[in-house]
C-alpha cells in the first residue's frame, strides 16, 4: 500500500531486487583485514584489539553480514549453539516461568549470534536425550534446569567433554558441578521470619512439586524459621502442585474451609502465579488480604504478572528468571569462546519486598 492508501502492484515480468549480502572474503577486503582477523573479531578473541573489533562490528551492522554457520563450524569446530532438553507429555502444561527464563537466554544468545537447540524428550528419558544431543555435534554446551533431589542427569553430564551449566541445584547430590541458583531456603526463611514478627503462628505453604529441588529447599526454609519459635508446619496446610493459578485457587479454597482456630493466618506461595489463584479464593471467602490473612509470594519478575499491580500489592521474595537466563547464556558462551572466566557456582540472594499483603496477625 502506498502513502495515499492505494495498493502497489508488481507488473508481470517485473523482478524484485534481491537483497545484497557480503561474504567473509568481501567483508575482509572492505576493511583491509585478513579473513582470520575478521573472524576472530566476530568471535570475541581477546588478541583482537578493541578498535579493530569495533570497526568490524560497525561494518557488520552496515552490510547485514551473517556468518555461514556450516563454514563457521568447519573453521572453528564450533556450532554456535547451546542445547537444552524440553520434557514433553500430555500431563505437562505451559510454564510462564520457563518462558521468562528462555527470553533472557535468547536475548543474550542473540547478542553473540548464538542459537539454542531445543530437543523434546519423554520425561523418563532426559538423560538419554541429553546424551544424544551432546553426541549430535549440533551444540557446544548444554543447559539443564528443574533440578530434582539426587538428580540422575548430573552424573551423565560430568562424563561429557563439553561445557554444561545447571540452573538450580540437586539436594542430596555431591555439589561438584557448575550452577546458578537462588538461595531458596534463605528466601523462605526470611519471609517466614517477617510473618512471625507480625504475630502469625499458623502457616500455609503453596509449593511447587515436592520432587523439585527448589520446592524442597523452600519448605526447609519455612520449617527452620518456625522451629526457632517452637512451631511446626501443619502438613494439611502444605500443597505440592503445578504452579498455576487454578491450583492456587483450589488449594486455598480447601484451606479456608478449615475450622477457624486451625485455619492459617499467613500463606506463603512459591510463585505469583499460584498467588493469583490464592487471592481469588481469599476474595471469594470475603476475607481481607493483609488484614484477615497475610500473604508472601515468590516473585520471578514475570512480565505479564506484576505483584505491585494486584488489588492488594503483594509482598514478595524477588528474583528475576530473565536475568538468570541472561547470566547462564553469558557463562556458557564465555566458556565456549574461552574469552572470559566466571565463578563455577553462583548463589543469588532473593530480595524481600514488603507491600500491603502482609499485616499484623488477627486476634483469635
Amino acid at each position: 500500500m502506498d502513502a495515499s492508501g492505494g495498493c502497489v502492484g508488481i507488473l508481470a515480468g517485473e523482478e524484485l531486487e534481491e537483497p545484497k549480502y557480503v561474504n567473509l572474503k568481501q567483508l575482509s577486503q572492505m576493511l583491509g583485514l585478513s579473513q582470520t582477523t575478521v573472524s576472530r573479531a566476530l568471535n570475541g578473541y581477546p588478541e583482537v584489539n578493541r578498535e579493530t573489533r569495533e570497526r568490524v562490528l560497525k561494518a557488520v551492522r552496515e552490510t547485514g553480514y551473517r556468518p555461514n554457520k556450516a563454514a563457521q563450524r568447519l573453521a572453528t569446530g564450533k556450532a554456535g549453539s547451546i542445547g537444552l532438553v524440553m520434557p514433553t507429555s500430555s500431563a505437562n502444561s505451559s510454564d510462564a516461568h520457563f518462558s521468562e527464563f528462555l527470553t533472557g537466554l535468547g536475548e543474550e544468545a542473540l547478542r553473540h549470534d548464538f542459537h539454542f537447540v531445543l530437543t523434546p524428550a519423554d520425561p523418563n528419558d532426559e538423560v538419554g536425550a541429553l546424551r544424544r544431543l551432546a553426541a549430535s555435534g549440533n551444540v557446544d554446551a548444554l543447559f539443564v534446569n528443574y533440578m530434582r533431589g539426587h538428580d540422575p542427569r548430573l552424573e551423565m553430564l560430568k562424563t561429557l567433554s563439553m561445557p554444561y551449566l545447571v540452573h538450580g541445584r540437586s539436594i542430596g547430590s555431591e555439589p561438584d558441578y557448575p550452577f546458578l541458583d537462588i538461595d531458596n531456603e534463605a528466601a523462605f526463611y526470611d519471609a517466614t521470619k517477617l510473618l512471625l514478627q507480625l504475630g502469625h503462628k499458623r502457616f500455609a505453604l503453596l509449593n511447587g512439586p515436592i520432587y523439585l529441588d527448589f520446592a524442597i529447599r523452600r519448605k526447609n526454609g519455612v520449617e527452620a524459621a518456625l522451629a526457632e519459635r517452637g512451631l511446626t508446619l501443619d502438613e494439611e496446610c502444605v500443597s505440592h502442585t503445578a504452579m498455576t493459578d487454578e491450583q492456587g485457587l483450589l488449594v486455598t479454597e480447601r484451606i479456608l474451609q478449615m475450622e477457624k482456630k486451625r485455619r492459617p493466618t499467613a500463606v506463603l506461595c512459591s510463585s505469583t502465579v499460584l498467588a493469583l489463584g490464592a487471592v481469588r479464593a481469599i476474595n471469594q471467602a470475603k476475607l481481607r488480604l493483609g488484614e484477615d490473612i497475610s500473604m508472601i509470594a515468590h516473585d520471578d519478575v514475570l512480565t505479564l504478572l506484576k505483584p505491585e499491580n494486584f488489588t492488594v500489592p503483594l509482598t514478595t521474595t524477588r528474583s528475576s528468571l530473565r536475568s538468570a537466563g541472561v547470566r547462564i547464556a553469558e557463562r556458557l558462551i564465555g566458556e565456549i569462546k574461552q574469552t572470559e572466566t566466571f565463578p563455577a557456582q553462583e548463589l543469588w540472594k532473593a530480595e524481600l519486598i514488603v507491600r500491603a499483603s502482609t499485616g499484623v496477625a488477627p486476634a483469635d
